[in-house]
């Protein structure tokens, strides 16, 4: 319960970290992509035996570290896009409703639980994002943009899914920090190669005189970022929950704590919506542990 608990509280120093991006004008891309070699970095001097690179071809967790990393900077490109012609609060929707898929992946493939007040928590937590997310009462976007919530939904979804299948049958707690730097590795180098593609494209400039800040900023989002990951794993590995009910639990406490943490550190307004899909949000979490 510890480790869940810190997970979800590293997870919103990272938010409120992106928060100040804006006032700091820090770019945000590059600084994701700095973020994404310090939190390998972090996994691998964990390491009490640091294999050579050749030998890391030798793990069977090599090609889940790889496509989820894939995935996360992929995810995470989309957000920012979709936040710009969808709106942030469907894009943050499609984000967080994408735990169905692994809670009922964890369901067909684990044999994890199927009791009532489980399901309820969890159409409970949907309720609760959908609520926390809406800022003036009603959602619209144009629909030719519709592809891009379905691959929010869905890539989240899947990574997701494929990081518990890996946690399940192919890392062990001694080879989590291994598992997490190559997963980070892989974030970096897939986001290197799209950075590269922008700048060609002229859509991106890396410039010295920012250079600078966006390290520090990547370096400040990385660790907390680590360990996020990090003590998520440690609750999935500990068993005291079912992964069908760590996800929903995962996402529903960043829920309540970065709007708590934004009405108190930002001053940021919440509507009554706002409020309800917290306590709903909060609901959902007692009624899913006790599933």
């Amino acid at each position: 319960m510890i480790d869940l608990l810190l997970s979800v509280l590293f997870f919103n120093v990272i938010l409120i970290l992106f928060k100040l991006f804006e006032k700091y004008q820090v770019d945000n891309f590059q600084a994701i992509i700095i973020n994404y070699i310090i939190a390998g970095s972090c996994g691998y001097f964990m390491l009490e035996n640091r294999p050579k690179p050749v030998e890391i071809l030798e793990f069977d967790f090599l090609p889940f570290a790889v496509v989820i990393g894939l995935f996360f900077i992929v995810v995470f490109n989309l957000l920012a896009t979709g936040a710009q012609k969808v709106g942030l609060a469907i894009s943050t929707i499609a984000n967080k409703m994408s735990v169905i898929l692994p809670v009922i992946a964890s369901i067909i493939l684990y044999g994890d639980s199927i009791k009532a007040i489980k399901i309820i928590g969890i159409l409970l937590a949907l309720g609760g994002v959908f609520l926390s997310s809406i800022e003036k009462g009603k959602l619209s976007f144009d629909k030719q943009y519709l592809w891009i919530i379905i691959v929010i939904f869905l890539g989240q979804g899947v990574a997701d899914i494929l990081f518990n299948y890996a946690q399940q049958h192919y890392v062990s707690n001694d080879q989590s920090p291994l598992f997490f730097a190559v997963l980070f590795y892989s974030a970096f180098i897939s986001g290197c190669v799209l950075l590269t593609i922008q700048i060609i494209r002229g859509k991106e400039k890396v410039r010295s005189k920012k250079l600078l800040k966006n390290i520090i900023w990547g370096i400040a989002v990385g660790i907390p970022n680590y360990l996020t990951l990090f003590f998520f794993f440690r609750a999935l590995e500990s068993g005291f929950f079912e992964s069908s009910q760590a996800y929903p639990i995962l996402n529903m406490g960043v829920i309540v704590i970065s709007a708590l943490s934004g009405w108190i550190i930002f001053k940021e307004k919440l509507n009554l919506m706002n409020w309800l899909g917290i306590l709903i949000s909060m609901i959902a979490i007692a009624a899913i542990s006790l599933g």
